[in-house]
């Protein structure tokens, strides 16, 4: 339910959305971290993987959204990277669709970016535990604020979406667990395998 297919919103919404996710665009485009591109391409494509393998959860199915962790991990670099992703879905397998792109951009971008502002500061010197609940927060506040995201955008869109609206939040609640968990092991691994994948420590001005 994250990807919110086409003929659903209201035009006001999708025209908000689309502009919202072109000033977000512009901006990362701007302040892309051109060594961060591999690492970029392989979460895209972690997040394309993710989102075909769904879980029927009450009226609806859920599936990993992974935008916590990239989010973290790449910073800014994320919304292009989770930009790319969605067109490919939308334009192979249906996945939304392309007059809605802007508002599931919007929806799963945004909540990576402030995750990125929120955690990524305190990876560089954060020891093992810390490391693990600074990655299962990304993953449960990725996936809570990308259901509240997606509710909005159904609930501005008419009072026939409000139940719907409703039902997203509150299925959305234990797949923010599991994404916690995954999260928080990913971010873990990393720290002890390969710790160069992980944010490095600010340089102080000298």
């Amino acid at each position: 339910m994250a990807h919110i297919p086409d003929g659903v919103l209201s035009a006001p919404v999708l025209l908000t959305g689309a502009a919202a996710s072109a000033g977000l665009l512009a901006i990362a485009l701007r302040r892309l971290d051109w060594e961060a591109l591999p690492q970029a391409a392989v979460l895209a494509a972690a997040f394309f993987v993710s989102s075909l393998i769904s879980i029927p959860l009450g009226p609806s199915s859920v599936h990993l959204l992974l935008n916590g962790l990239m989010g973290v991990l790449l910073g800014w670099t994320a919304v292009p990277a989770l930009f790319v992703a969605l067109v490919l879905q939308a334009a192979f397998f249906g996945y939304g669709g392309i007059v809605v792109l802007g508002v599931n951009t919007l929806n799963i971008a945004l909540p990576a970016l402030l995750c990125a502002w929120a955690l990524r500061p305190l990876l560089p010197r954060a020891g093992p535990r810390a490391v693990l609940g600074i990655g299962a927060a990304a993953g449960a506040g990725g996936v809570l604020l990308t259901a509240l995201l997606v509710a909005l955008s159904l609930g501005l869109s008419g009072e026939p979406f409000l139940p719907a609206a409703r039902a997203v939040v509150l299925i959305y609640v234990p797949l923010a667990a599991v994404e916690a968990l995954v999260t928080g092991t990913v971010l873990a691994f990393l720290r002890r395998v390969a710790p160069e994948m992980l944010p490095a420590p600010a340089r102080s001005a000298t």
